[in-house]
């Protein structure tokens, strides 16, 4: 079957570039593999979007974006023969990294012409499906606080983390999981399918995104002393060696706090109820993959 791919484009994700990315599309993608591109508006006009991509025998949707948009065009596509191929414009390009694709646009749309790909899984967080990560905690909140910012940007976002970071307070909460139960006072939980929240920050770096299972993260309370070395090991890709980080492997967890609080996925925050339920989704997803993809 020929491939015939549409390039979803935001242009209000991320570096805001989308029109020199379109005309760098139509000057480096191959002349031999059919494409189109269509512009996503704005949320109304992204069901049109979909009619598009659904009822025109596409092979590809290409998501030209943040890590918000490859959520929105990846959660459209699960479950489905549509591949799903990232041009990452945003913040973090959590999935974009996690599948070894370049943040060269000119690489990338190599990469995409090349058409390597395999099939990974999804979870889902109270119903609403995420690739990466998804949690609860500190880095939700900071995704709540995020949304509202009026600057966007890696700058901006590490802002507001170095001013929230120890003044927020650890939560209590209940895992259930495996069937055993536990109780953990933490800053934050993260679910994780995939190893990183983004920028290369590995949280669970053991994680797989094709083996049916998630990396539960549990970060216990800590002080001014000890978030130093913390943050140093999540950097080097050693989270799971400090003794503030608990890991747990499971397929399904419910997670259950004292009251309604912000939840995220793929950075994307939402409020949700006291249960939290999230759930593994095996080969769900077809991705085109860059040379540099570690499974």
């Amino acid at each position: 079957m020929k491939r015939k791919l549409l390039f979803i484009v935001n242009p209000n994700a991320g570096k805001k570039i989308s029109g020199k990315i379109i005309d760098i599309i139509k000057k480096e993608f191959p002349e031999d593999i059919y494409y189109q591109i269509v512009i996503w508006k704005d949320k109304n006009h992204f069901k049109e979007v979909l009619d598009i991509l659904h009822s025109q025998d596409y092979t590809d949707a290409i998501a030209v974006g943040g890590d918000g948009t490859v959520n929105q065009v990846a959660k459209s596509i699960v479950g489905t023969n549509i591949t799903l191929g990232i041009i990452p414009t945003g913040s973090g390009n959590g999935l974009a990294r996690t599948l070894g694709l370049s943040m060269n646009v000119e690489t990338v749309i190599k990469q995409i012409a090349k058409g390597n790909k395999i099939k990974i899984d999804n979870g889902t967080v109270n119903g609403i499906p995420f690739f990466c990560t998804s949690g609860i905690g500190f880095d939700a909140h900071i995704g709540n606080l995020f949304a509202t910012s009026a600057k966007r940007g890696l700058q901006s976002y590490i802002k507001i983390t170095a001013s929230e970071l120890l003044k927020y307070r650890s939560k209590e909460y209940t895992l259930k999981f495996n069937g055993e139960e536990i109780k953990r006072k933490a800053y934050l939980i993260t679910v994780a399918n995939a190893g990183q929240y983004g920028n290369d920050f590995y949280i669970a770096p053991h994680a797989k995104m094709n083996d049916g299972k998630f990396h539960i993260v549990v970060l216990r309370p800590f002080n001014f002393i000890t978030v130093v070395g913390i943050l140093i090991k999540i950097i080097r890709g050693k989270a799971n060696e400090s003794g503030h980080i608990e890991t747990f492997t499971a397929s399904e967890v419910t997670i259950t706090r004292n009251q309604k609080d912000p939840i995220h996925y793929d950075g994307e925050p939402d409020m949700q109820s006291e249960i939290v339920e999230f759930k593994c989704i095996p080969g769900s997803l077809n991705v085109i993959i860059g040379d540099n993809f570690k499974n």
